[in-house]
């Protein structure tokens, strides 16, 4: 298969799963405009194989859409979607400031996030830093962020606020109504119009405490 057949499965294999270009580039790890360019520039001329392996398994395809060669065996050692980690953190305490580059990948199984109903297109993790959500998240937790557009729904989200991100409880009838789980702080009242929700958390990791 030439690397235009690729390049062009890969855009058919999007469109039809309605996934963006930048957030399949998230999903590797690379920056938003990385499979764009491939796609468009065809920079560069052929996927890496990681890359390659992971959206394939995100699709549920075999790796010779994407180019890989004929003969390439389809089953791997490992069975996991690698889902970004993001050069970020979401505070319980006072505010983070949290950029979009992937500085590392977190894997979590295909089937698992299916059965969650989570599309890893729209997925990132995050570390907590702060105590202000204990006892629910703690210093050094890892979070996993659900970033598709939904109507709001009470429970733990990030949201940046003032361009510092945190990470707080939210009702959804009150949304400028950030609540912390750590009785100790109470809850911060905004204007709902200056609170951005990023994502909702659907998942922690941590040491036992």
């Amino acid at each position: 298969m030439g690397n235009s057949d690729a390049r062009a499965n890969l855009l058919d294999l999007a469109n039809e799963r309605g996934a963006s270009l930048a957030g399949l580039s998230t999903l590797i790890g690379r920056n938003a405009s990385y499979l764009q360019q491939y796609i468009r520039k065809g920079s560069p001329k052929k996927l890496e194989e990681q890359d390659r392996r992971t959206l394939a398994k995100f699709f549920g395809v075999d790796e010779t859409r994407l180019g890989a060669p004929a003969d390439i065996s389809s089953i791997h050692a490992d069975r996991y979607l690698a889902i970004p980690r993001l050069d970020a953190e979401a505070a319980a305490g006072a505010g983070a400031e949290g950029g979009d580059e992937a500085i590392g990948q977190l894997g979590f199984a295909p089937g698992w996030l299916r059965a969650q109903g989570l599309d890893p297109a729209h997925l990132s993790t995050i570390a907590v830093r702060g105590d202000s959500m204990e006892p629910t998240l703690a210093e050094g937790d890892e979070i996993l962020v659900d970033t598709r557009p939904a109507s709001l729904r009470s429970g733990v989200h990030v949201v940046r606020v003032d361009d510092q991100l945190l990470v707080k409880r939210l009702q959804a009838e009150r949304p400028g109504r950030l609540i912390s789980d750590n009785a100790v702080y109470p809850p911060l009242e905004c204007e709902p119009e200056e609170v951005e929700v990023i994502g909702r958390v659907v998942w922690k990791a941590g040491r036992l405490r």
